[in-house]
């Protein structure tokens, strides 16, 4: 793989993924095949500050989780009304860090 082409994919995708993952990611790619790559940049990922901007929004409804496909915690933050409004202002600070983890975990079940 080109070099130049994992790093403009790192350059262009690096708010979706935490930046300790990033080394990992490029070690991950450097290795792939033109088709992989082309199926890797067609991979949706979801955009952090697009999660938070929900999460405020409508937080206690479970939107934000379902945002991100955390299906059952979603329900359980749909049913509870957001745990009581706590678990709404719990996820206003760990949501942008979750979808991130959710989009390495997306990345890595592609690469296998």
């Amino acid at each position: 793989m080109d070099a130049n082409k994992v790093d403009l994919f790192l350059m262009t995708n690096a708010k979706f993924f935490q930046s300790h993952q990033i080394p990992a990611i490029k070690n991950m790619i450097q290795d792939l095949d033109d088709d992989k790559f082309i199926l890797l940049q067609s991979l949706g990922l979801k955009d952090p500050t697009i999660s938070i901007v929900i999460s405020l929004l409508a937080g206690p409804l479970g939107i934000d989780r379902f945002y991100i496909g955390d299906t059952g915690l979603g329900l359980g933050k749909l049913f509870t009304c957001g745990g009581l409004g706590i678990w709404t202002i719990i996820d206003w600070f760990l949501i942008m860090d979750r979808t991130r983890e959710v989009n390495f975990e997306k990345l890595q079940m592609m690469l296998m």
